[in-house]
């Protein structure tokens, strides 16, 4: 199911994966260099509604205008804020977590009490921009006061498990999951030790099992 909703900024679009009985919504936006059809997100809407959760993916408005560049940060949160109150209806009753890859989820880190969402899902969270260390985003990474998951790449150019797991050490609340052999875009190479698939199929099981522990 899709629905248009009008923002301050342009129509932005849903798109929605219900489960039957959901025991929580997974709303999740898409990174600055693609789309909801990115495969991390396309395969946990696939595969999290069997599992009791629903997925509504979100496509902000710049893309739906097919502008190439994405918007301003702060444009950004605007919009998603405003899409909160339909994204609310669409899942009835259920916690709502919030989440998205790349940008998606600094967008959800920045905006989580603002939306109330009960836990942040982070999917490659760009803890800063390739080759430039000093650049960090920790700060944005480190704003919910709920908890916080992070599945990212080992080989992600944007910041390792291994330097996200030690930037986030002692933090609370923050648990960092590594995607064996995976890039920024949850790419593994053909020689990995982990397929493709598998390494899909850990980051769904992980979000899956994170959901039920904090809903």
């Amino acid at each position: 199911m899709q629905v248009v909703v009008a923002t301050s900024h342009g129509d932005g679009r849903l798109v929605v994966s219900p489960a039957t009985r959901p025991i929580a919504g997974l709303w999740l936006g898409h990174g600055a260099g693609g789309g909801i059809e990115a495969r991390d997100l396309a395969e946990l809407a696939a595969g999290l509604p069997a599992r009791g959760i629903s997925v509504v993916r979100y496509e902000q408005p710049w893309r739906v205008a097919c502008r190439r560049v994405a918007a301003r940060p702060a444009t950004l949160d605007e919009a998603w804020v405003e899409t909160a109150p339909r994204v609310r209806e669409l899942i009835g009753d259920a916690p709502l977590v919030a989440g998205g890859r790349s940008a998606g989820a600094r967008v959800a880190c920045r905006t989580a009490a603002q939306v109330d969402a009960a836990a942040v899902v982070c999917l490659a969270f760009p803890l800063h921009p390739p080759g430039r260390p000093e650049k960090s985003r920790l700060e944005e990474l480190l704003t919910p006061t709920v908890p916080v998951l992070v599945l990212q790449g080992e080989r992600d150019t944007f910041g390792s498990a291994d330097t996200v797991a030690r930037e986030a050490a002692g933090r609370s609340g923050i648990r960092v999951v590594p995607v064996p052999g995976a890039d920024h875009g949850m790419k593994v190479l053909a020689s990995s030790a982990v397929p493709q698939q598998e390494a899909l199929d850990l980051v769904t099981r992980a979000v899956a099992d994170f959901v039920a522990a904090v809903v």
